[in-house]
């Protein structure tokens, strides 16, 4: 199977749920990331060490995922972000900054946390996040039934480890041996494809709120990076979302966009790029708290690109 990581974590406990919650790094500034459905604080391992001289680091398990504690009822997206933000107000210290991180679903859930975070959120990576005004979103209740159906078929099929290996196969051939070992044995596995499919029924339910009442737009200063390698016959849908990202960023105080040569999972594919963003977050928040402190205002915020 390979090596498997060897990572210490520790329970947190969220609004009655427990979470784990891996930490790394040094610094004074902290970094939280938050991963896409299906996927947990593994899928970070490709960035964490290009950032551990930079900042404190904390990866962790949504509720009822990986090594976090199950859940018995179905989760929102509300209840994810306010997971995230308990978290955050348990390990982070009210006086540090903070940057955030989040991938593809990931990114419904930063953004109902930083309601919550108000100006403790200095800085915000959104890796392939699907803007809830993107068209694949017209019809989504009819493609979820869908795909959880293919999802109910992988939950029974997952039992039996080479079929996890073979449903597993695009994250196999991007992420390090030894994530993807931990992965096929805590993520790809019945209750992983459960909760999998709690989360895309959560998502369901979150969009037309999100089309209705969108959360406020984020004022720290926010990087989108879009991949511009599609899937396998979905280069016109690419096409489009690119364009629903683009004009999603345009709307923000503070905000750019970036193409990037990846797939969807660009924090395995691209880990470089993805810490270099990281960095260059931390360096405004580090220019902007040293404004304050010389009674200056912050750096004013960039434009779209």
């Amino acid at each position: 199977m390979g090596r498997m990581r060897r990572e210490r974590g520790r329970g947190v406990a969220v609004n009655g749920r427990s979470v784990h919650v891996e930490e790394s790094g040094q610094g004074t500034d902290w970094v939280i990331f938050e991963a896409g459905a299906g996927l947990g604080r593994t899928s970070w391992d490709a960035v964490l060490p290009l950032l551990a001289d930079r900042a404190r680091l904390v990866a962790y398990d949504r509720a009822g995922f990986g090594r976090s504690g199950r859940t018995s009822g179905q989760l929102g997206i509300d209840d994810m972000a306010a997971d995230l933000a308990a978290l955050i107000e348990e390990v982070v210290p009210r006086s540090s900054s903070l940057v955030l991180v989040a991938h593809s679903m990931g990114g419904l859930v930063a953004r109902g946390a930083a309601d919550h975070l108000g100006p403790r959120l200095r800085g915000l990576l959104l890796i392939d996040p699907t803007p809830e005004s993107a068209p694949v979103y017209d019809r989504f209740d009819q493609t979820a039934r869908k795909v959880d159906r293919a999802l109910a078929v992988t939950q029974a099929l997952v039992r039996f480890r080479p079929l996890a290996r073979l449903a597993s196969g695009n994250v196999r051939r991007v992420f390090p041996a030894d994530t993807y070992a931990t992965m096929l044995a805590e993520d790809f596995v019945p209750a992983g494809t459960a909760q999998t499919r709690k989360e895309l029924r959560a998502v369901v339910a979150a969009i037309p709120r999100f089309r209705a009442e969108p959360p406020g737009l984020p004022a720290c200063p926010t990087v989108l990076l879009a991949p511009s390698r599609p899937e396998r016959g979905r280069g016109e849908q690419r096409t489009v979302m690119t364009v629903h990202q683009r004009q999603w960023v345009a709307t923000l105080p503070n905000g750019r966009f970036e193409e990037v040569d990846s797939g969807h999972l660009i924090q395995a594919e691209q880990p470089g790029i993805v810490a270099e963003a990281v960095g260059r977050l931390l360096a405004r928040t580090a220019r902007a708290d040293e404004g304050h402190t010389l009674g200056s205002p912050p750096p004013a915020g960039g434009s779209a690109r």
